[in-house]
């Protein structure tokens, strides 16, 4: 009859004792398993007074593995519910989503340290070292996240907002938020490029915010003039275009500056307003234009091409060219200096 498998000595130190208690309880239901269980807890390893066996890395992999699946079906199910709650705003809904995910996770954590019956005292000093050095690495981290808390609270960045957006080489472009994450929040451009930009970021450095208190933008065209054309007639044109624009608002109305005087033509810039920036502001411009180029060729309103006067010295040279040129003969030759 072969002997059954030693148990370990009470007097080591069991790090992960859940282990012990579930294979304890197994044994006394099932000698089978439980001789099975006690074989894989023979295979040890032992540092001093700690022992851990191929059951305790089993046990505990398998307890990892269902907390983080009991967490991650928690989440799902609660944002999920949090989603068919139409008393809440997307803001609101973002804040609770994010405050049930960090209740979430710490109960997970408890919940899989008592499932282990993990001893914290024999790893206080491991422990100490371990999460002072945890705690500088992931101090952004934890900055980042009660920032999106508080943005979130205060509803200056919310999901929906179109933000002026400056990449590395200094050029400022404007993107929609997609999302506020722990870490950073989600910019999506006009171009499909999307900015992750650290929440901690936005608490510290000025946002252009679009939309924080109302979506209405407006929208600037830059129109030259000839200096010979009908200016009222011109302006009353350039407010026509704009109107026929589909998404240029009627309150507030366009209308129409006089820009200067330039070099070769009358400068008018046309401001009219919309309330979907989130549409991009390019296209807007590029429909009044082609309604206004439609227009102006309609009236005959002239857009000037760039103008030089040129002025030429009198001399004796210039003289016999131009009276060879009249003649229509060859012209002369210049001399050899």
């Amino acid at each position: 009859m072969t002997a059954p498998a030693p148990t370990p000595s009470p007097d080591s130190s069991e790090i992960v004792s859940g282990a012990d208690h579930l294979r304890e309880d197994i044994g006394e239901r099932s000698e089978t398993i439980g001789g099975i269980l006690n074989r894989l807890d023979s295979f040890a390893v032992e540092v001093g007074d700690w022992r851990i066996s191929a059951f305790d890395v089993l046990f505990t992999v398998a307890a990892i593995l269902l907390v983080l699946a009991f967490a991650w079906g928690a989440t799902r199910l609660t944002r999920s519910a949090l989603r068919r709650l139409t008393a809440l705003d997307g803001t609101q809904r973002v804040l609770a989503e994010k405050v049930a995910t960090i209740v979430i996770w710490i109960t997970t954590f408890l919940v899989g340290v008592d499932l282990l019956g993990i001893d914290l005292t024999a790893l206080t000093v491991f422990s100490g070292a371990f999460g002072l050095a945890i705690g500088f690495g992931l101090q952004k981290t934890f900055g980042n996240l009660i920032s999106g808390i508080i943005l979130l609270m205060d509803k200056s960045i919310k999901p929906g907002d179109v933000i002026a957006v400056t990449d590395q080489a200094g050029v400022q472009t404007f993107g929609q938020i997609r999302k506020i994450g722990i870490r950073a929040i989600s910019v999506v451009t006009r171009d499909e490029r999307e900015y992750l930009i650290p929440n901690e970021n936005l608490m510290i450095n000025q946002v252009e915010n679009w939309s924080y208190s109302s979506k209405n933008v407006r929208v600037q065209v830059q129109v030259g003039v000839s200096y010979d054309s009908d200016m009222a007639l011109a302006e009353e044109l350039m407010l026509k275009a704009a109107k026929n624009a589909r998404r240029v608002l009627d309150t507030p109305p366009p209308t129409v500056w006089w820009g200067g005087f330039g070099d070769n033509s009358v400068d008018f810039t046309i401001h009219c307003w919309i309330n979907d920036p989130e549409e991009g502001v390019g296209n807007v411009r590029s429909e009044v234009l082609k309604h206004l180029w439609a227009l102006f060729k309609e009236h005959g309103v002239e857009i000037p091409y760039p103008q030089r006067d040129l002025r030429l010295r009198q001399s004796g040279e210039l003289e016999r060219l131009i009276g060879a040129l009249e003649q229509g003969g060859e012209p002369p030759k210049p001399k050899a200096q």
